[in-house]
């Protein structure tokens, strides 16, 4: 067997795992949907009755309100999907037994972010169809350039996932909280809901720096004027490039740190 089916047997072998657990447990497949059909029906109402009092310029803004709420969950869906199924490793107990598997720590990064991809698409894919049902928002009308903005969207996800990770490495069960809240610490930087010339001007260099920021300002154009901005999507790229790597060196060094000490195998107790 070539080196490179063995290490896709690894990944899928870690993937069935978890996959099976969703096999046996439909609370577990509704946990995935709840959150994100919550928020599309808290803000979609929100942006409704915002374009009935207001008019069209505010129905127009409506839409991009409800967009910004539907590309956001792709970046949150995509960072816990990979956090926590890291931590149902550690819930569980299975930490040390993967890794005294065949199984290399690059191999079990790709698990996790294949896992992250299917339980945000569980999650988004309903909350979008739902969009459409009570508010006519169809945000595949974007055209190909969605795909662009949910690639930007989840590498941000999985860079911010990578270093919750390095953090459980080194502080244990006490940084588990991080799973569920640092990427909405990042939220009123990334001009989600408004864009970034709405905030102060001492803080406008640090939405800069969050790729996120870019994809929604890409958004926002393509949907009130139509237009692409290819600049704001190159600059999300190019962030997001810097942000995986420092992502990935942290996990590797507090990996590495982790083996050495032993805490692979007690993390968690």
């Amino acid at each position: 067997m070539s080196g490179f089916s063995a290490s896709a047997r690894r990944i899928w072998g870690m993937m069935f795992r978890h996959l099976a657990l969703f096999r046996r447990s439909w609370p577990r497949l509704v946990e995935l949907m709840y959150w994100p059909v919550l928020q599309m029906c808290i803000w979609g109402f929100t942006a409704s009755f915002l374009a009935t009092r207001t008019g069209s310029p505010a129905a127009l803004a409506g839409g991009a309100l409800i967009g910004g709420v539907l590309l956001w969950e792709v970046s949150l869906r995509s960072q816990m999907g990979m956090s926590i199924t890291f931590l149902e490793e550690i819930w569980s107990r299975n930490l040390g037994h993967v890794f005294v598997s065949p199984l290399r720590p690059g191999e079990l990064v790709a698990a996790l972010i294949c896992m992250s991809f299917l339980r945000m698409m569980a999650g988004v894919i309903p909350a979008a169809l739902l969009a459409w049902a009570l508010y006519a928002f169809n945000m595949f009308a974007l055209g190909p350039v969605l795909v662009l903005f949910f690639l930007n969207l989840m590498i941000l996800g999985w860079s911010v996932a990578l270093a919750v990770v390095s953090l459980i490495l080194r502080h244990g069960a006490g940084a588990e909280a991080l799973a569920w809240s640092v990427l909405f610490g990042i939220t009123p930087f990334a001009a989600v809901f408004y864009p970034v010339s709405a905030l102060p001007a001492v803080v406008r260099p640090i939405a800069f720096i969050v790729p996120a920021s870019h994809v929604f300002e890409g958004m926002r154009a393509a949907l009130l004027t139509g237009v692409i901005d290819w600049g704001e999507l190159g600059w999300a790229f190019a962030l997001n490039v810097v942000w995986l790597i420092a992502a990935a060196w942290l996990f590797r060094r507090q990996f590495q740190v982790a083996r050495t000490r032993g805490a692979l195998l007690s993390i968690g107790e």
